[in-house]
This record gives structure tokens, sequence and C-alpha cells, in this order.
């Protein structure tokens, strides 16, 4: 999908509310369009979307993501409550570190993909999609509600950006920078590990080793009124050489490191196994087989599914695969369909990934793409398409 297709696909039908950035951003050049409901910048003046892209992975950038939706779960019952509507094992995390995980129906199809850091034994911190807000609030306060009427302890705050924000900081700079704004080692904060601490003067905030672009970097929650505050501080030229990104390149980056859109590449119909992410579903949980659509996904993974999310490169001189261009076998039968594409700009030549049927799978398969009734020679690639660079702690 192009950029301006994402921000059409996201755009809400009412005003869009306002980040705390939101006068920072256009101070700062932002070019800003409504998505998911919000005013968010998808490029500054200052750099074209892949001169962004580019930066990032050279250097790095922050990106405002307020618009995602924050949430505490609190209580000595919270774990096994958060645990009755996603597929992660957060019994078997330790306190301060966190996982990618998945909401699933009863069909095992995808509500959502959001992020839970287990900060105590009886405190979760969540972030999920502001796409799904909506779904995602319903979903986690029916688990809590129904919790409570069992008699257990458990409650939950959703977060509004008028009072939190979230910032990702993202690039090889990106620690190193932020290093010298906070009084904790960073060096000690390993890929999906949470601290809180103080960052250029302001205290509680929230920082999280994690981010949407396949390289190191960390996601940070502030409060709002301190926002500006500490962007600014982030960009002082005398700490580090960060500068501000938009959606543009977040989707781009996104793309090259072979990770979903909620939306696009994953939704309630398809589930993990479909999504070429079993490894979101955890062993004990499949042993349980008490998650929403459990029984279909323990299937999936004994029987196999018809079709399988993957990656494509496309020849020299193609042209970009955009969300649902149709995809063709050698005999010109249709076996599948684009979800997400885009020109790389780390590999200079078009990617995408989308749904596949089974047979068809296996990286180095030939296939064609057909846009705007032309078809193009594309080969099925493995994902990422470009090395991801997360801090993982050592063996």
């Amino acid at each position: 999908m192009s950029t301006l297709g994402l921000i059409r696909q996201f755009a809400s039908n009412k005003t869009p509310s306002r980040t705390a950035l939101y006068d920072f951003h256009q101070k700062q050049g932002g070019k800003l369009v409504d998505f998911a409901g919000y005013w968010l910048p998808v490029q500054y003046s200052d750099q074209s979307i892949i001169k962004s892209h580019l930066y990032t992975r050279e250097h790095g950038s922050i990106f405002d993501v307020s618009h995602m939706l924050q949430t505490y779960l609190k209580g000595k019952d919270v774990i096994s409550c958060f645990e009755s509507i996603c597929t992660a094992d957060i019994k078997g995390l330790r306190n301060g570190t966190g996982t990618l995980t998945v909401f699933t129906n009863s069909a095992g199809g995808i509500l959502d993909d959001l992020i839970v850091n287990r900060v105590a034994d009886d405190v979760l911190y969540v972030v999920s999609n502001a796409s799904r807000k909506d779904v995602d609030m319903a979903n986690i306060s029916s688990a809590v509600s129904a919790f409570k009427t069992h008699g257990k302890d458990v409650s939950v705050q959703f977060l509004s950006s008028d009072d939190q924000s979230l910032l990702a900081v993202q690039g090889p700079n990106a620690v190193a920078t932020l290093q010298k704004l906070c009084s904790k080692d960073l060096s000690q904060l390993f890929f999906m590990n949470t601290t809180t601490d103080t960052i250029a003067g302001v205290e509680g905030c929230r920082i999280t080793r994690c981010g949407y672009t396949g390289e190191d970097g960390v996601e940070i929650s502030i409060p709002s009124v301190k926002a500006t505050h500490i962007a600014t501080a982030l960009l002082d030229p005398n700490i580090g050489k960060l500068k501000l990104a938009g959606l543009g390149a977040r989707d781009s980056l996104r793309v090259e490191a072979g990770l979903c859109l909620y939306g696009n590449d994953i939704d309630e119909t398809t589930t993990p196994a479909e999504a070429n992410l079993l490894w979101l579903v955890a062993k004990p949980r499949r042993a349980e087989n008490n998650f929403p659509g459990s029984e279909k996904i323990n299937a999936q993974i004994k029987n196999g599914v018809t079709r399988r999310r993957v990656g494509f490169k496309m020849d020299p001189g193609a042209a970009p695969a955009r969300q649902h261009v149709e995809i063709y076998n050698n005999e010109q039968q249709k076996v599948g369909e684009i979800t997400s594409g885009c020109p790389s700009p780390c590999l200079q030549q078009n990617i995408a990934m989308g749904y596949i049927r089974e047979e068809y799978k296996k990286a180095g398969t030939e296939i064609t793409l057909k846009v705007r009734d032309k078809h193009y020679h594309s080969t099925v690639s493995k994902m990422p398409f470009v090395a991801t660079h997360y801090y993982q702690a050592p063996k």
C-alpha cells in the first residue's frame, strides 16, 4: 500500500484528535494527516520519506506514536485475566520483560497485535493499535468484568493521549542519545525489557526496548505536558544526530522488517498460523488450550493451513505491488493476494508481503503479480527483507 493509500485507509470519519506534539510538529515542518483518528505527521519538510527512512537506518529518528492505546492492568489476578484473551505466556515472563502477542476471537482470528509487559506480579503495561482502540478496550474491559464477577482482584486503566504520550526512538544512535538524558544504564535494558527512569529531568517515564522498524530502539511513555520538552531534548545536536520522522518512513521501515500492519496483513479473518506468527502462540498456552480460538489454532498447528503470509521480491523494472494486487502461478491461476508492499529504499527494489496458497510458500518460488492488468515476475522471499538489529540479551 502506498503512503497515500495507507492514510486513506486509516482516516477517521470524525474530527481528528491532536497529540500533545501537534503544535511542535507544525513548527518542525511536519505535514499532518488524519491517521487512526489523530493528526500525525506523514513526513517533515527537511527530508523526503526515502531519506527519512535511510536516516533512521543509518542514524536514528523520533516518531510520535501517541495515538497508540496505552493501558495498565493491576491486581493479584491480572496475569490470568489477561491470558484469558491473548496467546502469550505471561506467567513465564520475568518481571520487567514483555512480549508481542495477539488477541484472538473464538474462530482463532486476530483481533489485534500488541505488546504486553509484565511490570510486576500484579502490574501489566500494554501498548496496542490505535485503529483497534475501541475493540481492544471492549475486549479488555469484558475480561476484567468477568474476573471481577467471580471475585477476582483485577482493574484496568486506559491512558488518554491528553495525559500520556508515546515516542518511538529508533535507529543505531537512538539509545546512545537517550542515555545522555537519563540515569539508568540502558546497556542492561535488552530487547523487550521495560523500566522507568527520569528523562531530561522528567520523572516517571517508562522506557521499553522495542519498536516497529527492525532497528534497535525504545518506546518511551511520558507525561503529555512534558512531551515537547523531551522531544526537543532528544533532538539537541549536542547530544546526538536524531531527526523527526513520520508515518511514511515508519511504514516502509516496517515492511522491510517484515512486520505486520493490522488491517492490511492481519485481521479478524486471519489466524496466527496463516499469518506466519505461530511464535506468538506460546507452547504452554497451546498445551493449556484455553485462549479464544485455541481449538482452531491447535488444529492448524497439527494439520496445517491452506494459505500463508510470505514475502516477495519483484524483478527490476516491475511496478510496485500494493494491497489487493493478485498473485498468480506460472499457469496463470490466482494463488494469493498482496497485503502490503513498497519500494525498498535499502534494497532499491520493490518488495511486498501477502498470502499465498501453502504449496507456493517456499522461498525461491517464482510467481507473477498482476499490477494494473500487467503481470510482473516476482519471487517468494524470506522475511525480514533487511537484517534486524534488536538488542538481544546475551545467551
